[in-house]
């Protein structure tokens, strides 16, 4: 019931908001995966086992976790997951052939080099959903043929390797992905060293808007940081496995009820929905919504919701007009060794 409820309210608010979608962002799910903790419960450490290294065994159970979410609207589908270490561990690209059976139809599916595989290529064009994938620089010189070198933009057809067929072996024999590989200097915006940026695509675009849209890639990190942080879903609380699964998924049903109320205010406004601030509307709705909830009758409900809509036009991000300075790292000091006490 969780699980329908959460799909429900997500195929509802993205069949609504959709249709404002611009192109050629329209239907982009960013996918990106992540590691959760649970509570250190017997049961837990037999479904999710910590992991390991070569000091022993670590104490909280590790789950992985994989998210799509919109790309204008940041609307979050429901994930999926599994066990992050142990024998019945799954990978990201794994959960993903499971997810993407559950995305709007043609969603276009964009990953970085972790998703830059043919197995995640093959399983969407297989589904008729648009790829956008970062490769690896050996990735996309084998696929090219060449050295990889700037302003390549030609046709190819992407063939399993051996390693593909012995990680997938239900993979045809007539597999294969048609697109197009696109190379290209990039300049990171915080003054790092250019360097070559191969995608692999099938959205029939020119090279300037694909690369414009792989650049708004980095929103999934902050979706990320916005649901660990903001809604605590980086440690779990629950103590069994089906308590631990309904606790993800109300996580991202009240992460996708902040998301419609930010999306509500940007038909208002006009200013796009990831211009506003998550955790100030997140703060506006916990304070305004047991009212809401308890409003004697329609009119008043109606009276504190335009209250609501107020302050959220009031979240928006700031404008700033030059970059914040970054900071270094900050790094644990190393234990001070005393001297034996002389005798």
């Amino acid at each position: 019931m969780v699980q329908k409820s959460c799909d429900h309210i997500f195929q509802q608010l993205f069949a609504e908001w959709s249709e404002a979608t611009p192109e050629p962002a329209a239907r982009t799910f960013l996918l990106d995966g992540s590691s959760v903790r649970a509570a250190h419960r017997q049961g837990l450490c037999e479904t999710f086992p910590p992991g390991s290294n070569q000091h022993g065994e670590s104490h909280w159970p590790l789950l992985r976790v994989l998210v799509a979410h919109d790309l204008h609207t940041g609307l979050a589908m429901r994930p999926e997951w599994g066990a992050m270490h142990g024998p019945e561990a799954v990978s990201e690209q794994g959960l993903l052939e499971t997810a993407i059976e559950r995305l709007p139809d043609g969603s276009t599916v964009m990953g970085d080099a972790n998703f830059g595989v043919f197995s995640v290529a093959y399983a969407a064009t297989q589904r008729a959903h648009p790829v956008l994938l970062r490769l690896t620089t050996q990735r996309a010189q084998r696929l090219a043929g060449e050295p990889l070198r700037a302003d390549i933009d030609r046709e190819v057809v992407w063939e399993p390797s051996r390693d593909d067929r012995k990680s997938h072996p239900d993979l045809p024999a007539e597999a294969r992905v048609k697109g197009r590989l696109l190379v290209r200097w990039v300049q990171p915006d915080n003054g790092a060293a250019a360097f070559l940026l191969p995608l692999f695509t099938t959205l029939p675009l020119p090279a300037e808007p694909i690369y414009q849209l792989y650049g708004q890639r980095w929103a999934i990190e902050t979706d990320l940081r916005q649901l660990k942080t903001m809604l605590r879903l980086d440690q779990l609380t629950c103590t069994t496995a089906d308590m631990a699964a309904k606790e993800i998924v109300m996580g991202i049903t009240a992460y996708n009820l902040v998301r419609a109320l930010i999306v509500a205010a940007s038909k208002l406004s006009g200013i796009p929905p990831r211009g506003y601030s998550f955790t100030k509307v997140r703060r506006i709705m916990e304070t305004f919504g047991p009212a809401l909830a308890q409003a004697p009758d329609p009119d008043s409900a109606q009276r504190i919701l335009q209250q609501i809509m107020t302050y959220v036009q009031q979240a928006k991000l700031p404008n700033r007009k030059r970059k914040r300075p970054s900071y270094p790292r900050g790094v644990w000091k190393s234990k001070s060794v005393f001297p034996h006490r002389k005798k």
